[in-house]
């Protein structure tokens, strides 16, 4: 596959920052940056690194064959074989392309007993490495939160800065019909409450995982694209 100058150039930079993540469990800049510093970085970059500092598992993939690729060596690593999705348009997507083990949700029984769950999202927030989650979704407001393990596919043009961002982008996208419920989930569910030891996945996922897939704006339309969101 031939790779342009650009994007192996933000492979790099992502490999880079992966290599070099902040040590868990209290990332010494996790919610401490200024949201008024300008950011000259590739927004890729700067959600790789900060989801990464908190323990959540990013790949980032060229394009959507290189992510069902990607994801089906995932499950056939772990061995899943009840992958959870209310989504139809996702999991129709996923079916098409041989990805095996996607049922459809319809009940509480089904996320509780299944491998992972595979959703989609609203918007990215780089600065945060959060995942902007929303009740408007077919996935509704249990599906990234019940299953052990929540997978979501994204695409590189639903990244926004900051959260401000996301809001305002959410505003953009829905008018005056907001969801009842905007969620911005950053990594798996942890808690330190409990004499001040880091426990991971007790009040959701105990882990998350981020499939970036590069797409520019112009794309969304053409050649076959926006298969799925």
């Amino acid at each position: 596959m031939n790779v342009s100058a650009s994007k192996e150039n933000i492979l790099k930079k992502i490999r880079k920052a992966l290599s070099e993540s902040t040590p868990l469990p209290f990332p010494s800049g996790e919610g401490h940056q200024s949201v008024f510093i300008p950011q000259e970085e590739d927004l890729e970059l700067v959600f790789a690194n900060a989801f990464t500092a908190l323990q959540g598992k990013f790949v980032y993939c060229m394009d959507e064959k290189e992510m069902i690729s990607q994801l089906a060596g995932l499950i056939r690593q772990l061995e899943w074989s009840r992958i959870y999705c209310r989504e139809s348009v996702l999991k129709e997507f996923l079916v098409r392309q041989g990805i095996h083990g996607v049922m459809i949700g319809t009940g509480q029984s089904e996320l509780r007993n299944c491998d992972a769950s595979i959703t989609t999202c609203e918007f990215l927030v780089a600065r945060t490495g959060s995942l902007v989650l929303s009740s408007a979704s077919e996935s509704g407001r249990t599906t990234s939160v019940y299953a052990p393990v929540h997978i979501c596919i994204a695409y590189t043009d639903q990244l926004v800065y900051d959260v401000k961002d996301g809001l305002k982008a959410m505003r953009e996208k829905f008018g005056a019909n907001l969801p009842s419920l905007i969620t911005f989930a950053s990594g798996p569910s942890r808690t330190a409450d409990i004499e001040k030891t880091l426990v991971v996945g007790v009040h959701g996922p105990g882990e998350v995982y981020v499939f970036l897939v590069q797409r520019d704006a112009g794309d969304q339309t053409q050649n076959g694209k926006n298969k799925i969101i």
